[in-house]
Parts: structure tokens; sequence; C-alpha cells
């Protein structure tokens, strides 16, 4: 075989290697699962897109209602559905950065607001006494676009820092992509329903 064909086949059969979707390659690994289905990594190995799993809303809600998202925090992505099911999207989301920041349960969307001004909690300051108001703009936590949902002080956002995004680095909300928080937020009505597990 001549050098020129050794590359080609090299390089077709490295392209192919790397277009096929992490997620497809994680699942032919001889892994236990766990109880829905997600190969379980080994012990001292962090968890990566292999943890993410497929929602379906008639698993966690009787009707679509206006809209409806569920933000699934260990796979890091919030699921959203129109009010006919027509249109299922999936957005990748930062999540709380400790268990004891993490809500579940049903909650919903109960205002919105473009360019949100930012306040610290209590509890936020207590840990970093440094913190404080912010004022909409670049350096604010929210970034663009935030929804608030009726627990207090959790809301789905936007960020400005993208370093955030697929990780646990939240004070408890989950965080979007700023253009992704953008779309979402067009297409979210208040009283979407929203579910976090």
């Amino acid at each position: 075989m001549s050098p020129k064909t050794t590359r080609r086949t090299f390089l077709i059969s490295a392209t192919a290697a790397l277009s096929t979707p992490a997620i497809l390659r994680a699942q032919t690994v001889d892994a236990p699962l766990d109880e829905i289905g997600v190969p379980q990594a080994p012990q001292g190995v962090r968890r990566n897109a292999s943890s993410f799993s497929y929602q379906n809303w008639q698993d966690h809600f009787e009707t679509l209602g206006v809209a409806t998202i569920v933000a699934d925090t260990t796979s890091r992505a919030l699921h959203y559905w129109n009010a006919d099911g027509s249109d299922y999207r999936v957005y990748a989301t930062s999540v709380p950065r400790r268990e004891d920041l993490t809500k579940r349960g049903y909650t919903e969307i109960v205002r919105k607001r473009v360019g949100p001004d930012w306040t610290p909690t209590a509890n936020m300051i207590k840990e970093d006494p440094t913190l404080s108001y912010m004022p909409p703009g670049p350096g604010n936590p929210l970034g663009t676009h935030a929804m608030y949902l009726s627990w207090p002080a959790y809301l789905i956002h936007g960020t400005h820092d993208t370093r955030k995004i697929g990780r646990r680095s939240s004070s408890g909300c989950i965080g979007l992509y700023n253009e992704q928080i953008e779309e979402l937020f067009g297409l979210c009505p208040v009283g979407t329903q929203v579910r976090v597990i």
C-alpha cells in the first residue's frame, strides 16, 4: 500500500471516529447501567456527556400546558416542549455546584426580564462577603435574560461566563449560553411549567 493511500485511509478513519458522537462511543463501553439505562463511569472517573439522557414530557407532566421544561441536573441539560409538542429542544446548562444548593421538584415561570439586575442572597454574601448588587451588563452573572421561578431566588438565566456551561458552577440556578437563553426566553410564556430533576 502506498504512503498516499495509507494517509488517506488514516484521514478517513480519523474523521469517521471524530464525527461519531461521543455519546454513541460511550455506550459501546461494557459498563454497568444505572436505573435509567445510562452506563456508569468507573470509580474515580468524572461523568461527562455519557450521563446525558433523553426525557419524555409524559414522564413528568399530565399535559404540556402552555409550554414545558425539564431541567436535568445530572445530564446538565434543559429540555423544552411547546404547547402541542411539535417543538422539542435541548440546551446545555450549568447546574448548582453543590447538592445543598440544588432544589428539585415542580415549579413554573412566574416572570421574565430582559437585562436583569442581580442581588446576591444572604447565603451568597456569607460565603463571599465581596459580593454586591450588580446592574445589567457584561459583568452581571444573570446574563442577558432571566426567567424567574416560583421558588424564591431560583432562576433560569443566561451567563456571560461561557466556561460555566456544562459544569456544576451555579449557586442554585440553571444557566444557559446568552444566545440560547434569548431563544428560550422567546419560546416560554409566563406559566410555563418546570420540573428540575
